[in-house]
């Protein structure tokens, strides 16, 4: 078996960790100033969170480049609806209200995350051949 456990980088984990928990019910099980685990209801490891420039991995050393730049973190739901309500008290910036994508025919909305990466939320669904 092979997981993936994406990490991106951020300014502020303990902030970025916060608007994760308030906007998805993730819970946080791992880290400290420099480093966060985010896992969702059944406890599978959804997003890492670490600090800029911390632990001098390549790509998470220069804040100035536009965080997410070939990145969509998706996120496939139940509770859209809910996400929805959410993000709108976070005042978090949406990019696009809920609407039919017309290749997945599921209904999603786009919005930016603290730091800027884009996020899709949409129903969930199965990926079909």
């Amino acid at each position: 078996m092979t997981k993936i456990d994406p990490i991106i980088a951020v300014k502020d984990v303990e902030a970025s960790s916060v608007w994760y928990q308030q906007v998805f019910d993730f819970r946080r099980i791992h880290g400290g100033n420099e480093f966060a685990v985010l896992v969702s209801e059944n406890d599978e490891i959804v997003l890492c969170l670490h600090k800029w420039g911390e632990h001098h991995h390549p790509t998470m050393t220069n804040p100035a480049i536009p965080p997410g730049n070939g990145l969509i973190l998706y996120f496939r739901t139940k509770n859209m609806e809910a996400i929805r309500a959410k993000v709108e008290k976070t005042g978090s910036v949406i990019e696009e209200d809920i609407h039919l994508n017309p290749n997945s025919l599921r209904k999603e909305f786009s919005l930016r995350d603290p730091d800027g990466y884009y996020l899709i939320v949409t129903e969930f669904h199965k990926y079909e051949g």
